[in-house]
C-alpha cells in the first residue's frame, strides 16, 4: 500500500491518466496508466492542497434533487464515481467500504456519508441505483443526472470519466477513475484519496475513524 503527499496540480495531471475500463465482456478491465510513487505501509494519499467539494446537484435514488454541498456540509464524506453494471472494480470498492463501515461504532456509522455517483446515467436510473446500493449498504447515497454535469464535477477532483461506449459484441465499456475521495467534516475539502482497486476493507477500517474526525490517516 502507498502513502503519498502530492500537490493538487500534480494529482490532476496524474489522476486523469489513471482510468479503469469496465464492461460486460471478458476484457473488462484495461488500466490506461499507473501512476507510481514511493510505496509505504499506508493506503491513503494525503494531499498538500485539498480539493473543494464539487458544487453538484443531481438526483438521488428516491428521485429527489440532492445538493452535494448543502446535504453533506460538515459531515465526513466519501465520494466515488462508478456505475452499477461494472463487473469488478466498482462493486469491490463499495463492498470494501461497506465492510469497513460495519466495524465502526454506531455513532460513527451515523456520521459517515458515502456517495456513489454514476458514470452511466442512461442505465443507472434512481431505481436501479437504489437496488444496487441496497445490496451494499442501504445508507449509501446514489446520485445520477446529466452526464455532462457528472463529468465536470469529477474533473474538479482530477477524476477523468468518459461516456459509456457500446462495443461491437454488445458489451458496454465505461471509463472512469478509481479514486475514492475523503472529505473532511471540518473544512468540507477533499484531503485524502484512495485507489479503489487496491485499497482493502481493512485499510478503510483503519482510516475511517480518523477521517470521521477530520484527522489525517
Amino acid at each position: 500500500m502507498r502513502k503519498k503527499t502530492l500537490y493538487a496540480a500534480a494529482l490532476l495531471a496524474a489522476a486523469t491518466l489513471s482510468l479503469s475500463a469496465c464492461g460486460s465482456g471478458d476484457d473488462a478491465k484495461k488500466p490506461l496508466a499507473d501512476v507510481s510513487a514511493q510505496s509505504q505501509d499506508k493506503a491513503a494519499t494525503v494531499l498538500d492542497r485539498p480539493f473543494a467539494k464539487p458544487d453538484m446537484i443531481l438526483t438521488d435514488t428516491h428521485g429527489k434533487k440532492f445538493d452535494l454541498l448543502e446535504q453533506t456540509k460538515g459531515k465526513p464524506t466519501l465520494i466515488y464515481f462508478g456505475y452499477t453494471h461494472c463487473p469488478d472494480v466498482c462493486p469491490l470498492t463499495m463492498s470494501n467500504i461497506a465492510l469497513a463501515k460495519k466495524k465502526l461504532s454506531k455513532a460513527d456509522q451515523d456520521k459517515l456519508q458515502v456517495v456513489f455517483v454514476t458514470t452511466d446515467p442512461e442505465r443507472d436510473t434512481p431505481a436501479e441505483l437504489g437496488k444496487w446500493l441496497k445490496a451494499q449498504d442501504p445508507s449509501f447515497i446514489g446520485l445520477t443526472g446529466e452526464f455532462a454535469t457528472i463529468k465536470a464535477s469529477a474533473l474538479k477532483l482530477g477524476i477523468s470519466i468518459e461516456a459509456p461506449v457500446k462495443e461491437k459484441d454488445g458489451s458496454v465499456t465505461s471509463m472512469h477513475g478509481k479514486q475514492v475521495f475523503a472529505f473532511s467534516p471540518k473544512t468540507d475539502e477533499g484531503y485524502v484519496f484512495y485507489n479503489g482497486e487496491e485499497t482493502t476493507a481493512d485499510d478503510y477500517a483503519k482510516d475511517l475513524p480518523k477521517i470521521i474526525k477530520g484527522e489525517t490517516p
